[in-house]
């Protein structure tokens, strides 16, 4: 799903991706999905594994054919591999489509919320003063991740959060929106509003 403005309603009653109502004063910004394969091949690397299984039959073809393995049955151990190369390929795009359709990013005037959870969910909140800075990655389609420098102070748990982080830096754990669709302009929305949240002068950013 595109990244995007505004909310999307539950039951008429409470934008997706948050734990309740807003407080006065408060209003949402931008709201997104991460693009589930992107998260595939971006973060599971889901194609770099289907190359690598592709290899290992390719040098199990050759390797039974040289040492003299009749072609049939060399026809149904390939088969056999391959079977057991697709499970775990299948596993994992699977797990993306999850985290595509369980995850939402919510961007407020104080804060970055993260709703994910594909077992449970888990409603992650990052206030504007707990953020130090943040980073895009930005593919050439405009898919990217947002990782946030988040203080020194703040005790994030990698495996937790993972896959919503970025991998680990002197320590650190960074909580990253990942795969986000139009992902340069939600990180304009993001910089404009930690800077306006620290009473720092910025120039709009085109949108």
């Amino acid at each position: 799903m595109s990244a995007r403005a505004g909310s999307r309603k539950v039951g008429g009653l409470l934008p997706a991706g948050l734990p309740g109502p807003l407080p006065a004063g408060e209003r949402m910004l931008w709201q997104g999905q991460p693009r589930w394969q992107s998260v595939a091949l971006r973060v599971l690397h889901v194609r770099k594994l289907a190359i690598y299984f592709a290899l290992l039959l390719a040098w199990y073809v050759v390797a039974k054919l040289a040492g003299g393995m009749a072609v049939r049955d060399v026809a149904i151990g390939t088969a056999e591999l391959a079977g057991v190369a697709l499970a775990p390929l299948a596993l994992m795009t699977g797990y993306s489509w999850a985290v595509g359709r369980t995850t939402v990013y919510t961007v407020t005037n104080k804060r970055v919320l993260m709703k994910f959870g594909v077992g449970f969910s888990i409603t992650m909140n990052v206030p504007f003063a707990k953020i130090d800075g943040a980073a895009l990655k930005l593919g050439a389609d405009g898919i990217g991740d947002i990782a946030l420098e988040v203080a020194p102070s703040e005790r994030l748990s990698y495996i937790i959060i993972w896959p919503h982080v970025r991998s680990m830096f002197a320590g650190r754990t960074k909580p990253t929106l990942r795969a986000v669709p139009d992902a340069e302009r939600a990180a304009q929305i993001i910089g404009r509003a930690l800077a306006a949240s620290a009473d720092m002068a910025v120039q709009p950013a085109a949108m």
